[in-house]
């Protein structure tokens, strides 16, 4: 049977190729667009190089001090001060990676300006993630301490910077007018990677800014590594209990509000913008999700409804001729909406070409280094299942609508 119904959609499809066009062109580009967007989105939450060990991780990157009477509210990253003082004091953490959010640099090659983005960081940032080191080695705790002005760099920069050379540790670069000694290159880390993509890393007792001031906020980001995963919900615990003990100096505000969170609570509740206790903002994110891609799939549903009732109506005659020999309502609803769900998934055959072609040449431009958007199982899934509803909602509504059909006036038309 369903190699009948397949016959019969393909001769259909023949049968008026602008409309077939119109509507393989219009399923394929919004399957695209959402393949790629998946795949975007697959790209930046799975556990990926070099947060490797994502999964005994907690994630401290904002703190918000309010005035409960008043309603004012300064929100902001940690500081230095925080982070070694009360931070570091917290029991069943293996190290604690200190890292700055990236800033813009300039550097010049040959009188051309070449735009860096730099991470001040602590030693421990080398022990919390497992970057790739294509040569040289990070810096130690002894190299932060005495000030050592010293740079481990990325693959591109390396390229970018000195060219064709083939070791390049040794060799100094200068950033807004500083020369530092590198000491290492690592491999490229995605730049959707928010948490710790970067150009140059360079420790933080280098960075222009007075890194010892007594204050709770600063620009800096705290990523803890548990020794066990189970421990997490205990460090979780533990950071509230130090977090509602810290005293706050700055007499406009009363209230002081910090979460050590896991890598998708920090993902969600900073996209959410919230600071409640037990909401991380996770249902917020979800249900925009939900709804933008509801929306951006409504448009070509009821352009595709309009297109298969022009179609069904062009068959009207069929439709009689299949009644007056016994066809129930069911057995051509079913037909109609298999050969829907086949247009659909043709379809989404060219959708998945063009995703390919559009991801390979994302990967292979410079827009964002060290990407590497895929195909993946997940994204195939999440691409098929949305083909098969695609298609199964454009049919329904048509198919609906032809099965009531009068037989007298479908043999009319």
């Amino acid at each position: 049977m369903l190699k009948n119904y397949f016959k019969i959609a393909i001769a259909v499809l023949q049968r008026r190729k602008f409309f077939t066009f119109i509507s393989l062109f219009g399923i394929s580009i919004t399957l695209t667009i959402l393949m790629v967007g998946t795949a975007f989105l697959d790209q930046t939450i799975r556990v990926d190089y070099p947060e490797a060990k994502r999964d005994r991780s907690l994630y401290v990157s904002s703190m918000q001090m309010s005035n409960t009477e008043k309603g004012w509210i300064n929100r902001s990253s940690l500081s230095i001060y925080f982070l070694e003082k009360y931070v570091s004091s917290l029991k069943n953490i293996e190290a604690m990676a200190i890292i700055a959010y990236e800033k813009s640099v300039n550097a010049y090659v040959n009188d051309k300006k070449l735009e860096l983005g730099i991470r001040f960081t602590n030693a421990d940032l080398w022990r919390v993630m497992e970057f790739t080191f294509l040569e040289g080695k990070p810096y130690t705790n002894t190299q932060l301490k005495n000030k050592d002005a010293v740079a481990v760099i990325s693959e591109a920069t390396k390229k970018a910077y000195f060219g064709d050379a083939t070791l390049v540790t040794g060799k100094f670069i200068k950033v807004d007018n500083i020369d530092y000694k590198v000491i290492g290159v690592v491999r490229d880390v995605n730049k959707l990677n928010g948490n710790v993509a970067g150009d140059l890393y360079i420790p933080y007792t280098l960075s222009k800014q007075d890194y010892s001031y007594k204050d709770l906020l600063g620009d800096y980001n705290g990523i803890l590594l548990a020794k066990d995963a189970a421990d997490l919900p205990r460090i979780q615990q533990q950071y509230q209990q130090m977090v509602s003990k810290v005293p706050i100096e700055n007499a406009e505000f009363d209230q002081l509000v910090s979460y050590a969170d896991t890598f998708m609570e920090n993902l969600t509740r900073s996209v959410a913008r919230t600071s409640d206790a037990h909401d991380n903002g996770m249902r917020k994110v979800l249900i925009t999700l939900s709804s933008m891609v509801f929306l951006f799939l409504l448009l070509p549903t009821i352009n595709l409804v309009n297109i298969n009732m022009t179609r069904i109506m062009e068959r009207a005659s069929e439709i009689g001729v299949r009644k007056a020999f016994g066809a129930s309502s069911t057995t051509l609803v079913y037909q109609f909406i298999v050969e829907n769900v086949i247009l659909t998934l043709l379809g989404g055959i060219f959708g998945i070409i063009f995703s390919l072609l559009l991801m390979y040449f994302l990967n292979s431009s410079d827009l964002f280094p060290g990407m590497d958007l895929s195909l993946n199982a997940t994204v195939m899934f999440y691409s098929v299942l949305i083909c098969l509803v695609f298609g199964f909602l454009s049919g329904v509504y048509p198919a609906w609508r032809m099965s009531r059909l009068n037989i007298v006036t479908a043999l009319k038309a």
